[in-house]
């Protein structure tokens, strides 16, 4: 299963490629030599993200440039396309090894990611649950309402209460820098705790605006933990045993897992 999602996401790169940015006929294979971006361009295209540009690179998959980012003491890649347009949250894997490349490896390979954490610390006073409250699994889902991946991510999830009923779905909520509107809902998600609400908010619907100051703290300490903990993406999902899994996965594999675990 792993194997296909590699394909697909590196497949939904090549396709997402502008035409011009392929070598072809009057183009050269260095694209450093057309293209350019700098630290002080970046910076000024990403302000309402927020955070510092470290460093530009050109990415492995042709046709996007790779940022450092650096914000609140942590790292982390963004894509932007050559026209400048668009950015990309996300892993690029080679085809040939099934690992992740990225042209600042050197630089993350000094953040090292917990591969498993306690549940008890997890701070689900800031979570919304799905399926059943009193479920006797447990699984954490650190997730975005503004992120593409984590709205695939939540219609699995509700292919996943019907299909695992003894499974309580805590739902952290994690908003990234580089979606300024998704603080917002997140911290309505919490003070509605309405179920209407988080699924509105993870279709792109309009959602109310947030009124309690309470629920800044709520997010902020979701955030935090994410940080100490080395969680920087999203989905990511913690299993009943503590286990942390980078990215999505489909409901019907996701049980599997869980019924696993004993």
């Amino acid at each position: 299963m792993f194997k296909k999602i590699v394909v697909m996401l590196t497949t939904a790169m090549i396709i997402a490629v502008p035409a011009f940015a392929l070598a072809g006929e009057g183009h050269g294979t260095d694209c450093a030599s057309c293209h350019k971006l700098s630290e002080k361009e970046a910076g000024e295209l990403l302000k309402q993200v927020g955070g510092t540009v470290k460093s530009v690179k050109q990415s492995p998959a042709k046709g996007f440039f790779e940022l450092l980012m650096e914000k609140d003491g942590k790292q982390g890649i963004l894509f932007m396309d050559y026209a400048k347009k668009h950015i990309m949250q996300g892993a690029v894997f080679s085809l040939e090894t099934l690992q992740p490349v990225a042209a600042h490896m050197q630089e993350l390979s000094q953040q090292k990611q917990a591969a498993s954490i306690d549940t008890k610390t997890i701070p689900v006073a800031g979570s919304i649950v799905m399926g059943n409250l009193k479920g006797s699994k447990k699984l954490y889902v650190f997730t975005d309402p503004d992120c593409p991946y984590c709205r695939n991510m939540h219609t699995e999830l509700q292919k996943l209460e019907k299909i695992a009923p003894d499974v309580a779905i805590h739902i952290m909520l994690y908003p990234l820098p580089m979606h300024p509107g998704a603080y917002d809902k997140s911290r309505v998600i919490l003070e509605t705790k309405k179920r209407e609400v988080l699924d509105k908010a993870f279709e792109g619907k309009e959602v109310p605006k947030p009124s309690k100051e309470s629920s800044k703290a709520l997010v902020d300490a979701t955030i935090k933990y994410a940080n100490e903990h080395g969680i920087s993406g999203t989905p990511t999902l913690v299993l009943p045993d503590g286990t942390i899994m980078v990215g999505g996965r489909d409901a019907e594999n996701l049980k599997k897992m869980l019924d696993e675990i004993k």
